[in-house]
């Protein structure tokens, strides 16, 4: 595992974060800043925790991903999961407000399916945390398998 980065451009954390956003502008002025990012990310105002979540592509989307998102999403698109992900990713959207995101780690899309299905009934305000936390750990893989 490669160890934590001291100091990262804008342009850098916004590969990890999948956007140039306030975030990411902010933890660019930080000394470690994927350590900070771990609460910095709870401390943001609700605009901004909802800014760096939809910055992230829907889990099982087809097309506009960027090179990461599309090897961590993986291949398996069998129609059937495609089609119910579409689905609950739009219920979850609708219920709470904001992208459902979740730490795929080449995980299967039926597997994520599981997890989206036990997490859309989650209060929206655990939810948020939820989602934030898993948004972070995808950064920091994705900084360690560079």
């Amino acid at each position: 595992m490669r160890e934590l980065p001291r100091q990262l451009s804008a342009d850098e954390l916004a590969v990890l974060f999948e956007g140039r956003t306030r975030f990411v502008e902010r933890l660019a002025a930080e000394p470690d800043p994927l350590v900070r990012a771990r609460t910095l990310v709870h401390e943001l105002p609700h605009d901004e925790k909802k800014e760096i979540l939809d910055a992230h592509p829907a889990i099982g989307q087809r097309g506009g991903l960027s090179a990461r998102s599309a090897a961590e999403q993986g291949g398996d698109d069998e129609p059937a999961v495609l089609e119910e992900l579409a689905r609950l990713n739009a219920d979850y959207e609708a219920r709470h407000g904001f992208r459902f995101v979740v730490f795929v780690h080449g995980r299967p899309k039926a597997e994520i399916l599981e997890v989206l299905r036990s997490r859309i009934g989650n209060p929206t305000d655990e939810e948020l945390e939820t989602a934030l936390g898993e948004l972070v750990a995808i950064a920091e893989d994705r900084w360690s398998s560079r």
